[in-house]
């Protein structure tokens, strides 16, 4: 009796031990996951309460809209994100405004700027202003939205913690000489929740709730997370194929989510450059834009990334070619 007892007591002891070591692991991932945390800016910063406040409405929002999904609202939701991510934040905010990576009549460009606003990332001359210190700053002290400063903060703790730059202090003024001189630019920075508001009335006037709901808090809160993972996620994961001194990387899953922004590693390595994707296989619907306006000649003067001598100022060299021989022929502006 005793020998057919101890089996089933080895049994029972080893699945003890297992179901124990499985909780030490937990419990280190946990410890892991807390010292991450511990070490993220996000949580060592006073709450700005007002942008905190506001952007768990708009979350709220977006989870409401999936209890009054139509198709209709779907549709709106589609276009209204194109036309926000694509011709404001990609072509007009960024590639347009920032790096000044091509022309348009003025028209078009307050257009695309007023596209922009519907995105909820703040009037242009705090966008562009906050983008082009982090350019000059990247992944360093003095870089708004660093990940090496956390990956919460770099997302979205630089935005709803610490000191707000939706609003620009005069510090950053002086990185936008270009737009402080436009009128339009100033007002619109101003009074950019304006447009916004102004479609969220009309949408919720012509389809009610869903459409309210779709078209503006959900397709809205996408959009920024979208957004925010160039600032996040493209400088931790990915691959890099410059070598750019910086933690750049491209993102196929960001770049399809933000027209072509995830490429961020070929961004680095030519910010003024209107082409991001320059391989045939990195979509980039952004260019693909601008080209377009090029045929209909409302484009002129398109940057492009061209092959330089390794002795230029600013050289980027391929990374792979960087390790192999440090002295590489070929470089990226």
């Amino acid at each position: 009796m005793r020998l057919s007892i101890l089996p089933l007591v080895n049994h029972r002891e080893s699945q003890f031990v297992a179901v124990g070591d499985h909780l030490v692991s937990m419990a280190l991932r946990l410890a892991k996951l807390a010292t991450i945390f511990e070490r993220d800016r996000t949580f060592s910063e006073p709450v700005n309460w007002p942008t905190t406040i506001f952007m768990v409405a708009f979350h709220v929002g977006a989870i409401a809209a999936l209890f009054f999904f139509t198709w209709k609202a779907l549709a709106l939701a589609l276009v209204l994100w194109w036309v926000a991510g694509s011709l404001g934040i990609g072509m007009g905010y960024h590639r347009l405004l920032t790096h000044r990576g091509y022309k348009t009549p003025k028209w078009l460009e307050y257009f695309l700027t007023v596209c922009g606003t519907l995105a909820l990332e703040g009037g242009p001359i705090g966008w562009v202003a906050t983008h082009r210190v982090h350019h000059q700053n990247t992944d360093k002290e003095g870089d708004p939205h660093s990940p090496q400063e956390g990956g919460l903060w770099a997302h979205i703790g630089w935005i709803m913690t610490g000191k707000t730059i939706q609003n620009p202090s005069r510090e950053l003024l002086c990185f936008v000489p270009d737009l402080r001189k436009d009128k339009f630019h100033v007002w619109i920075s101003k009074w950019h929740w304006l447009p916004l508001t102004v479609i969220g009335l009309a949408v919720f006037a012509m389809g009610g709730w869903p459409l309210l709901l779709w078209g503006i808090f959900f397709r809205t809160v996408i959009g920024l997370h979208s957004t925010w993972l160039v600032n996040s996620a493209t400088h931790m994961w990915g691959s890099q194929r410059f070598s750019t001194g910086d933690m750049s990387t491209n993102s196929f899953w960001v770049a399809m989510l933000t027209f072509g922004e995830g490429w961020h590693n070929n961004h680095h390595a030519a910010p003024q450059s209107a082409r991001h994707g320059l391989a045939w296989y990195e979509l980039d619907l952004n260019w693909y834009g601008i080209v377009a306006l090029q045929r209909l000649g409302l484009a002129w003067n398109i940057k492009l990334p061209q092959l330089k001598p390794a002795r230029e100022t600013r050289v980027v060299i391929p990374a792979r070619a960087a390790k192999a021989n440090t002295a590489a022929s070929d470089t990226l502006q």
